[in-house]
């Protein structure tokens, strides 16, 4: 029996991620606030904000899932705006998420995912090695998770765990339900949540000696629409 762990499993990247995993005959755990809508996901209701009041609860999930053979990073905040002008605790908050909490999670994880050669997945962005103007603190996160895939593939490697980064540009999913801008209406101008989900399907069917480190996802068009 395959586990799987799927933060931000409730919509979006990590409900497509779930439904492929679940596909492949994995048995899914979702990490999110709100229940997701499939009962074949095993929902742990679970503030990935307040991760540092959770040691217990996390020290026995990880006793649960002794076999977890993919860990997959999708919960993660977006905050675009002046970089002066942003709320100073949602900016706490998304720092957090996007850049300690799936450090942390891994962290709790990685002895057994590398027991069991499994894989570590972080869902970037393409921000992550490029300037963006009204993205500063936001990309940033980003490129910091991108880095730390690769170092920790690096640290790794002769174990056997497989390290994957995708970076998707913008995704047509509720990400976008709190900023000033969403997904342009031109089909060719985003990606689908199911598309990203299939590319790391491809990844996790390779033989175990290839190792694909970074993906950059892009639409046709670069473009956005203000609401």
């Amino acid at each position: 029996m395959s586990l799987a762990l799927v933060t931000g499993a409730s919509s979006g990247i990590g409900l497509e991620i779930s439904k492929m995993l679940l596909k492949n005959n994995f048995v899914v755990y979702g990490i999110s606030r709100n229940k997701p809508n499939l009962d074949s996901i095993q929902h742990i209701p679970m503030n990935l904000l307040e991760i540092s009041k959770l040691s217990r609860e996390l020290e026995e999930l990880v006793k649960k899932l002794k076999e977890i053979k993919v860990l997959v990073h999708c919960a993660g905040l977006g905050l675009f705006g002046l970089h002066e002008e942003l709320n100073f605790l949602k900016l706490e908050e998304m720092l957090y998420l996007n850049f300690s909490v799936p450090i942390l999670l891994t962290r709790l994880f990685l002895r057994n995912l590398k027991r069991n050669q499994g894989w570590v997945v972080f869902i970037s962005s393409t921000t992550a090695s490029r300037a963006s103007s009204l993205a500063s603190a936001y990309s940033a996160t980003k490129a910091g998770l991108s880095h730390f895939s690769l170092s920790l593939w690096e640290e790794t490697r002769k174990s056997g765990l497989r390290v994957v980064c995708l970076e998707p540009d913008i995704t047509n999913s509720n990400f976008y339900r709190e900023t000033w801008f969403e997904p342009d209406s031109n089909v060719e101008a985003y990606l689908e949540p199911k598309e990203i989900a299939e590319i790391l399907e491809n990844i996790l069917h390779k033989r175990s000696s290839i190792n694909i480190l970074n993906v950059k996802i892009q639409p046709k068009f670069h473009r956005i629409k203000k609401k």
